[in-house]
């Protein structure tokens, strides 16, 4: 293998292991479902997703098309964000309150009765 490829590979998991430090990290802090459904979806998404571009990058350097790694990431991509709405259009229909502080000018002024 040669050398730049490894590092770039290797750059790209330190990279994607970031995303996904800073997911896990964001979901065991947040305080609230809303909050910690956010994190993990974004941030475990772009880390599954550079591990699998440095997966492809391996793959293309021992002389194989890196086609599992491609439909992994497809698939990662598509169902990550389809399954954070419908959770988060659940606990929306279950009625939980966010802890999330609204701004004053978010909410319209009731008119005088």
């Amino acid at each position: 293998m040669h050398p730049f490829l490894e590092w770039t590979a290797a750059a790209v998991i330190v990279i994607a292991a970031f995303f996904l430090l800073v997911g896990a990290i964001g979901l065991a802090r947040l305080p609230d479902f809303f909050m910690r459904l956010h994190a993990p979806t974004k941030a475990s998404t772009l880390g599954v997703g550079g591990v699998l571009v440095a997966s492809m990058l391996v793959a293309a350097s021992q002389g194989r098309p890196g086609i599992a790694e491609l439909l992994i990431t497809l698939f990662v991509f598509v169902t990550a964000p389809v399954s954070a709405n419908l959770m988060a259009q659940a606990a929306l229909h279950l009625q939980l309150h966010s802890r999330a502080p609204v701004p004053a000018d978010a909410v319209p002024e009731r008119a005088p009765d």
